[in-house]
């Protein structure tokens, strides 16, 4: 047995000598300290052995098997050391050359100009109301003094989800949803995607977005809103921008207006953009009707208040002298990198 533990020893040195990958390594491992290794049936015959024999046989083989441990050791730590140094001159870096500048996105259009008057507003003292854009149709219509079977729903043609179940067609559901939650004063805007089903044109989308303005407290009138209107249109369109009132009609507001700016490109001589007007309509409000307060539990006789609905697509195209709508959602760079 003492033979056979030194032809294994010589066996096994010779074979790690040869051995070029560590694969090789484990493999000679396995052969002579595994489980199944020729070292360990060497040991488990140690059973039959003299008392005299078995520590001189033990001693010897403890020693060939730390040996050889030892050897699998080093000659593995070589070879890793060896893969490493490969490695890290194959992946050398050179630090004098010039590095390559990342592209680096710009903020979108209606993101930027929503920004600019989130930061106008909130200067004003509103605060900023957020919401679903799947609505009930009592949100969306009847508690905006919009019942069932009312004029005012032929123009807005829905997405209806179920019956009473639709994407909402203006962000003006935060009204009721603010006035329902919070007692007066109230000065909120509510900006979102808003649905209608119209088809895709230069002018027209199914998808885009409005800014829903309210305010309601004591002794609110139609100057506050005219007030608050042009601060607003001359925080966007600058200082020298002109805009006007005419007399409208919306179901949740009582007097109603339409707002219109001057237009930017003939300076209100007529051209083909305004369509030979002069003047761009921008926005729609009022005053907030009775009614609506009351739905929500406020005292008409006490706190009065205006809203406004913005279509920020129309807004950004105003600022930026864009003429299709579908330039914003096309995705297109060209477009897109010069804002």
């Amino acid at each position: 047995m003492k033979q056979q533990l030194e032809q294994i020893k010589i066996a096994a040195t010779e074979q790690l000598q040869n051995a070029e990958t560590i694969e090789a390594l484990e493999e000679a491992r396995i052969k002579y300290l595994g489980k199944k290794g020729e070292l360990t049936s060497i040991l488990k015959g140690m059973g039959g052995l003299s008392a005299e024999e078995r520590p001189i046989i033990g001693a010897l083989a403890n020693e060939v098997r730390e040996f050889l441990t030892n050897a699998i050791d080093s000659k593995k730590a070589e070879m890793e050391q060896a893969l490493q140094d490969e490695k890290l001159k194959k992946e050398v870096i050179d630090i004098t050359m010039p590095g390559k500048r990342s592209k680096v996105g710009n903020l979108h259009p209606l993101t930027k100009v929503l920004d600019e008057f989130k930061d106008t507003v909130i200067g004003m003292g509103f605060e900023i109301a957020e919401g679903p854009d799947v609505e009930t149709d009592y949100y969306n219509f009847e508690a905006l003094n919009i019942p069932k079977n009312h004029p005012a729903r032929d123009t807005q043609d829905s997405f209806y989800v179920e019956d009473n179940i639709v994407l909402r067609t203006q962000t003006s559901p935060m009204q009721i949803r603010v006035m329902e939650n919070k007692k007066p004063p109230i000065r909120i805007i509510a900006p979102g995607r808003v649905y209608r089903s119209d088809a895709m044109d230069a002018t027209h989308s199914p998808i885009f977005h409005q800014i829903e303005g309210l305010v309601v407290d004591k002794g609110i009138t139609m100057a506050d809103l005219k007030g608050t209107l042009e601060a607003l249109i001359k925080s966007i369109y600058g200082d020298n921008a002109k805009c006007r009132f005419r007399p409208h009609h919306f179901p949740f507001t009582e007097p109603s207006v339409e707002t219109d700016v001057q237009c930017f490109n003939c300076g209100g001589k007529g051209c083909s953009m305004c369509k030979g007007e002069g003047w761009i309509e921008i926005l729609g409000g009022g005053m907030v009707h009775p009614k609506v307060l009351a739905n929500c539990g406020i005292d008409p006789e006490v706190y009065s208040g205006f809203a406004f609905g913005i279509g920020l697509e129309r807004l950004v195209m105003g600022r930026y002298d864009i003429n299709d709508i579908r330039l914003f959602y096309e995705n297109d760079v060209r477009f897109l990198k010069q804002f």
